[in-house]
């Protein structure tokens, strides 16, 4: 039985943690290499850190916050948020990131997967896709930090992303992101279908059952926000909770 990963996410702008309902409407929620230490402490197999702001404002992610993690972690390391080419992947790596993760650009440059994987790996190649449900059914592709909707099926382009050369998806429903509404599970199950990498489950999380239910529809690792910043569940107490419902983690 695969292990399944517990990933807490640090959005990150200027330099501060923040958090938000779709995106918007942002507070302040600590310091990242703080509560990036914290977590790595109570058992998370891996941290997420996404510059929320890079993309919108135009800018590159901003590397030193990047290095200022890296320094408080012994676990992988995932950052995203203003990759726009090989060098600003190559930047963020040489500060710690173990992976990159791209969104906007990849859906503007699909090709920028494939020069990603060859020049760094498949394993440090992810693509972060933003889905947002259609009203006649399934769901669109947002990018520009949930600001543009786009014509782009999110399952069909997760697999065309795996055939590019990314290796993971990171799959945040816009819908359900910073709402507590729990994750969709559809969307989930959908792309895990459709994709033979692992598909990190994002947006929506208010408890440890909502994680076990993400794990359980088909993601490889479960990622939240909200619950570890507000301190409601540490991430020993969503293994825990993993374990009682048959589920593998690294405890």
């Amino acid at each position: 039985m695969l292990t399944v990963r517990v990933v807490p996410c640090l959005d990150v702008r200027d330099g501060r943690v923040v958090k938000g309902v779709k995106f918007s409407n942002l507070r302040d929620s600590g310091d990242p290499s703080e509560l990036a230490a914290s977590y790595d402490g109570q058992g998370a197999d891996e941290i997420v850190v996404l510059d929320v702001a890079a993309t919108p404002e135009g800018r590159k992610n901003q590397v030193d916050t990047v290095a200022g993690v890296r320094a408080a972690l012994s676990i992988p390391l995932t950052v995203g948020g203003g990759l726009r080419d090989l060098d600003d992947a190559e930047a963020l790596l040489d500060a710690g990131a173990d992976k990159v993760a791209v969104n906007t650009a990849a859906v503007l440059r699909p090709e920028l997967l494939s020069d990603l994987a060859g020049r760094f790996g498949t394993q440090a190649t992810v693509l972060a896709i933003d889905a947002g449900r259609r009203s006649n059914g399934g769901w669109q592709a947002i990018t520009r930090s949930g600001t543009d909707r786009r014509d782009l099926d999110a399952v069909a382009w997760a697999v065309e992303a795996v055939d590019r050369g990314a290796g993971e998806i990171l799959l945040t429903s816009w819908d359900r992101d910073g709402t507590r509404a729990g994750y969709d599970l559809e969307l989930i199950g959908a792309v895990a279908g459709a994709v033979p990498v692992p598909v990190v489950a994002s947006g929506g999380a208010s408890g440890p059952g909502d994680l076990a239910d993400a794990a359980e529809a088909g993601a490889t690792a479960v990622l939240a926000a909200s619950i570890f910043h507000e301190a409601e569940y540490t991430v020993a107490d969503v293994k825990e909770h993993m374990a009682e419902r048959g589920l593998a983690v690294r405890r």
